[in-house]
């Protein structure tokens, strides 16, 4: 790009943000490092349309999720057990925040160029490279208070001049929305500073141009070292303005765009994930108008709906959502998961799920086991904000005296409907080798969380899974079975289409991939119907080709049907149905 194209890239978000006179001062420094950046693209090998290929698929696991002996760096280990176990059923790895940090396992970071020598180094993040693409956590919205930009405004240093948000104490902070039942605001010294999420994180102040020009330049080290991927963690809540709710800003949305169209003009192999774990319709905002900001947003209401669709025996609520569904452009999807490093959000649900159908989920969480986070409303009272708990915990003793047989065929069916669902799936590292709770984990009582981010001992776990019939290895075993298929269906791919399919019966979700064989070719459709059975008992669906004389192929069992008036399917059992030519 030229001087004059960085230029009309630049000044329209600064002056969008902050005013043409401020916009005219910082535009130079931006398109300086823009330059510099552009400079090293040139050595770079760009991979065409990597992001949305239909291969797109994505594990989510810590650096260190799998230990080896003290002192031995984690990241080696890491890339070895997914080169012997995973292979390449998926594309990409999200390795969460591996920078040196000082809490919220890895979240409140020290320094964001840098990679904990805990875990590796660069060396090593480019080594898991060789297999995998990268997804890298951007932690834009805060930093631990031991970073040196935030120590050094604590400190007043000229050179970080309004790095933080400091307040009297006396504004009218009632507007604010509160994420977690904490104090927005904390004391260091003889400063008052806002911290949304916690007294260690320190939330940058965007008002500052200064500060998007440093997380400018981390967003551009992170695409330099060969992020795929960047996922932009608590992005709502980058710009705070007193009189707001301070979420959802639409200056916050100009920032995103910034970001994007940084990463499509520099570096256009790449895409960007926003993590906005809020009510349904709020969350796809972050789409903005399908081509200027985030390329997959969190799908944050499939993890609590599929969590109440199995407890109660009833899809009608899921298939309901899934049928509203859609895309602003067909350059975007969703980003679908169930289980991950937090919890399984319950704002999400507002609106879609009765306060006595949260409850339910509520009560079953902690009878596994789990825990319920909270959250202060502005009236004073507190809500559920977070349902703490593994997910195939969550997802057990569901019936009265129940095997652990029958759990784990109802996790595979959960997991089915993510891996087969429109978008792009995300496998958290706990739930594709079946883990359960970690009832052991230090300081839990303090931090739920961590229920779901046990650190495994690797020749522990390799010893599970040399067991053919453990829970790990029957879980991985049909995990990876899944995975399989996704790769190597066109019709699965995250931009075909989908039909949420009626079946007359709340016990089953049904849906209806489909895609052309080949592009411009409208007569010939890739089809595949996928049923779950998403109860306890058998039932009997209507099939979606009766009358067809074609056989089928159930993909799961590898197995021909004959076509026939209805589909036979056991507890729990998923069928993945595709016409034989």
């Amino acid at each position: 790009m030229s001087k004059t194209s960085f230029q009309d890239l630049v000044i329209p978000y600064l002056t969008e943000l902050y005013g043409k006179r401020v916009a005219a001062q910082y535009s130079d420094a931006f398109i300086s490092l823009l330059g510099k950046y552009q400079e090293k693209l040139r050595k770079r090998s760009i991979r065409e349309g990597i992001p949305l290929e239909r291969h797109t698929s994505i594990l989510i696991t810590y650096a260190d999720s799998l230990r080896g002996e003290p002192g031995c760096p984690t990241l080696p280990l890491l890339q070895s057990f997914l080169h012997e176990y995973i292979g390449s059923v998926i594309s990409t790895v999200h390795i969460l925040p591996f920078f040196p940090s000082s809490s919220d396992d890895g979240f409140s970071v020290i320094d964001p160029t840098a990679v904990d020598p805990v875990f590796g180094d660069w060396e090593d993040i480019h080594a898991l490279q060789g297999e995998y693409l990268l997804m890298v956590d951007f932690i834009a919205n805060h930093l631990s208070r031991k970073n040196r930009w935030i120590q050094g405004s604590l400190e007043n240093d000229p050179l970080y001049k309004d790095f933080i948000i400091e307040l009297k104490g006396d504004e009218d902070l009632s507007s604010v929305f509160r994420p977690r039942a904490l104090p927005l605001l904390t004391k260091m010294g003889e400063k008052l500073v806002w911290t949304t999420f916690s007294s260690d994180q320190v939330d940058v102040n965007y008002h500052n141009p200064q500060v998007l020009l440093q997380m400018t330049e981390i967003l551009l080290h992170y695409l330099d070292h060969g992020a795929s991927v960047v996922r932009l963690d608590a992005v709502a809540f980058l710009w705070k303005e007193l009189g707001t709710r301070c979420i959802h800003h639409p200056k916050t949305h100009t920032i995103i765009q910034f970001f994007s169209r940084i990463m499509s003009s520099l570096f256009p192999d790449s895409l960007l994930v926003t993590e906005t774990n809020v009510p349904h319709q709020e969350n796809i905002s972050y789409f903005g108008n399908g081509y200027n900001e985030a390329t997959m947003v969190y799908n944050f209401s499939l993890p609590p709906l599929v969590f109440h669709t199995f407890l109660s025996g009833d899809a009608t609520a899921l298939s309901s959502w899934a049928k509203t569904l859609t895309l602003p452009s067909s350059e975007v999807t969703f980003f679908n998961f169930l289980a991950s490093h937090d919890g399984i959000g319950l704002m999400p649900v507002q609106g879609l799920l009765s306060k006595s159908e949260i409850e339910a989920m509520a009560e079953h969480t902690k009878k596994q086991g789990g825990y319920i986070s909270r959250r202060s409303e502005n009236d004073g009272s507190t809500s559920p904000y977070e349902l703490n708990i593994n997910y195939f915990s969550a997802l057990s003793n569901i019936t009265e005296g129940e095997r652990e047989s029958l759990a784990i065929k109802r996790f595979i069916a959960a997991s089915a409907i993510m891996i087969f669902f429109k978008g792009v799936p995300g496998i958290y590292i706990h739930s594709l080798i079946g883990s359960k709770n970690w009832s052991e984990a230090p300081s839990l009582s303090m931090h739920p969380r961590k229920i779901n981010r046990e650190k495994i001992e690797v020749q522990s776990l390799r010893n599970e899974l040399s067991d053919p019939h453990s829970r790990r290895s029957v879980i991985l075993k049909d995990m990876l079975a899944l995975l399989s298929i996704r790769k190597n269906e066109p019709a699965l791919s995250p931009l075909a289409d989908q039909e949420i399919i009626d079946t007359d019966n709340p016990g089953c979700f049904a849906f209806l991939r489909t895609t052309r064989k080949n592009a411009g070719d409208i007569g010939h459709l890739e089809e595949l119907f996928v049923a779950v059975n998403i109860s306890a008992n058998p039932l009997r669906i209507p099939n979606q080709w009766k009358g067809a004389t074609a056989e089928v192929v159930d993909l799961i069992t590898n197995t021909t049907l004959t076509v026939s008036e209805h589909i036979q399917l056991m507890p729990y059992q998923v069928v993945a149905l595709q016409r034989k030519e």
